[in-house]
C-alpha cells in the first residue's frame, strides 16, 4: 500500500516513518523545499525523530521525502497533518484548504483521506470533503473514504509516544470508519472510534481546552496566593493528596506551543461566528494566560526594586529557557520569549540561555550554550523561565543573587522565590 502523509512537522514526520516501518511504501509529502533535503540527506529536524532512525528507514527505501505533488499519485492513504494557525486571532485553514486541493487532483476510486490536523468540529464534513469531491469529481462516502483522527503528539515525552496513545478514530460512514480504524491499528497499539466525524473533532479541541482552563485556574490561584502570603506550590502539592475528584496543574509564566494558545481558540471563535453563542469560560481563561507574561514582569520588577532598590531598566538579567516546554526547541507562542521581549522592552539587559535552541532561532533574540561559562553571579536578577534537565539548578542557587523560579522546581531560600 501506498501511504501519503502531508506535512512533515512534528506530527508527520513520526507518522510516516512509523508507517515506513510497519511496512508500507510512504511518501512524506513537504512543500518545504529545505525539509526535504535535509530528510533526504537523514537529518531529523524533530528531537523526538533521531537522524539514526531517519537514515534507517531511508535506507530500506520505505520512507521518500518529496516536495513533488506528482509523488502523490496512486496513494491508497492520504493523512493531512498540516498546521492550523491563527491569524490575526481568527482560525486559519488555508493549509488545510491547499491539502485538500493538492489530494484532489490524485484521488482515486477506493482511497482513503484523513484529517488529523486540530480544527473546530464540522471542518473534515463542511471544508475538507468539498474540496475533495470539487477537485476529484468524486464522492465522498462513496467513491472514496474520509475520516478524522486527531494528532497526540506531545514533543519531547518519551513516555506516550505515537504508537502508545490510544487514537481516536472517526469515519464519514461506517465504511469510511473501517478503513481510517484498519490503518490505524497497523501503526497503533490502540485505537478509538468515535461515533462521528464532529465528535472526534469537537474531543481533540476540548482535551487542549480542558488544560487551558486548568492552567489559567491556577495561574489565578498562584497570584491570589501571593497576595495572601501563601505557598501556592505546596498547597498545590497538598491538594493533590486527594484521591479522587482533583487533577494537579501548575502555575507558570504561560501557555505556549503548536495546541493550548490556539486550540481553544478555534471552539470558542467557530461557536460564536457560526452560532452566535459566546464561550465565556475559555475567554477569561485566555485572558488570563496571555496576561501571565505580564505578571511574571511585574513580580522581577517588584523583587529588584524590593530588594535592590533598582529599576529593570538597565538592569542585567539571566533568562533561564525559552522554549515553550522542557525538553524541546519549539518556542512557538513562548511565554518565555514574550517575558523576555517585554523586559528588554523596559530597558534591561537581558542574556537568554536555552540548550536546545544555541546561537539563533526565535526573531532576534541572541541564544547562548547552556555551558557557555556565563557566570550567573555576574546578574542582577535570573528568572527561570522554562525548567530544562541540563539547568544546574544546585549551582544557581548556590551562586545567583536572586532567582525567580516561574516552575516551582526550585526550593524557596531568602534569595529565591518561586512564582
Amino acid at each position: 500500500m501506498h501511504i501519503c502523509v502531508l506535512g512533515q512537522g512534528y506530527v508527520g514526520l513520526p507518522l510516516a516513518l512509523r508507517a515506513a516501518e510497519a511496512g508500507y511504501i510512504v511518501t512524506g509529502y513537504e512543500p518545504d523545499q529545505r525539509r526535504c533535503e535535509r530528510l533526504a540527506a537523514g537529518s531529523s529536524y524533530i528531537e523526538d525523530i533521531d537522524s539514526k532512525r531517519l537514515q534507517q528507514v531511508l535506507h530500506s527505501g520505505a520512507y521518500t521525502p518529496s516536495s513533488d505533488p506528482k509523488e502523490l499519485k496512486g496513494f491508497d492513504v492520504a493523512v493531512i497533518t498540516v498546521p492550523t494557525p491563527l491569524t490575526d486571532r481568527a482560525p486559519d485553514l488555508t493549509c488545510v484548504r491547499e491539502a485538500g486541493r493538492v489530494l484532489a487532483d490524485w484521488l482515486e476510486p477506493g482511497a482513503t483521506v484523513v484529517l488529523e490536523s486540530t480544527t473546530h468540529p464540522g471542518t473534515t464534513r463542511d471544508v475538507l470533503i468539498p474540496l475533495l469531491e470539487e477537485g476529484s469529481g468524486l464522492v465522498a462516502g462513496q467513491d472514496f473514504h474520509v475520516g478524522f483522527s486527531p494528532e497526540r503528539i506531545d514533543p519531547g515525552n518519551t513516555d506516550w509516544r505515537l504508537e502508545n496513545t490510544p487514537k481516536i478514530v472517526a469515519g464519514l460512514t461506517d465504511a469510511c470508519l473501517r478503513r481510517v480504524k484498519a490503518f490505524y491499528d497497523s501503526v497503533t497499539d490502540v485505537t478509538v472510534p468515535a461515533s462521528g466525524l464532529e465528535e472526534a473533532e469537537l474531543a481533540k479541541v476540548f482535551e487542549n481546552t480542558y488544560r487551558h482552563v486548568n492552567i489559567a485556574l491556577v495561574n489565578e490561584l498562584s497570584r491570589m496566593a501571593h497576595t495572601l502570603g501563601v505557598d501556592v506550590w505546596h498547597t498545590l502539592e497538598l491538594a493533590a493528596t486527594k484521591p479522587f475528584g482533583f487533577t494537579k496543574f501548575l502555575p507558570g509564566p504561560g501557555v505556549g506551543g503548536h495546541c493550548l494558545p490556539i486550540d481553544p481558540v478555534y471552539l470558542s471563535h467557530h461557536v460564536k461566528a457560526r452560532h452566535g453563542q459566546t464561550f465565556r469560560l475559555i475567554e477569561l481563561a485566555q485572558d488570563i494566560n496571555e496576561s501571565q507574561p505580564d505578571y511574571v514582569v511585574r513580580r522581577l520588577q517588584d523583587a529588584l526594586s524590593r530588594r535592590f532598590r533598582r529599576s529593570v531598566h538597565g538592569a542585567r538579567i539571566l533568562a533561564l529557557g525559552a522554549a515553550y516546554k522542557p525538553g524541546t526547541s519549539d518556542a512557538r507562542q513562548s511565554p518565555a520569549v514574550q517575558v523576555i521581549d517585554r523586559l528588554r522592552a523596559m530597558g534591561a539587559d537581558v542574556t537568554v540561555v536555552d540548550p536546545y535552541l544555541p546561537g539563533g532561532g526565535c526573531r532576534d533574540i541572541p541564544f547562548a550554550a547552556a555551558h557557555s561559562g556565563t557566570s550567573v553571579a555576574e546578574f542582577d536578577a535570573v528568572v527561570l523561565l522554562t525548567a530544562h534537565d541540563e539547568f544546574d539548578l544546585t549551582q544557581l542557587a548556590a551562586e545567583a543573587a536572586y532567582v525567580l523560579d516561574t516552575r516551582g522546581v526550585m526550593t524557596s531560600a531568602p534569595h529565591i522565590e518561586r512564582l
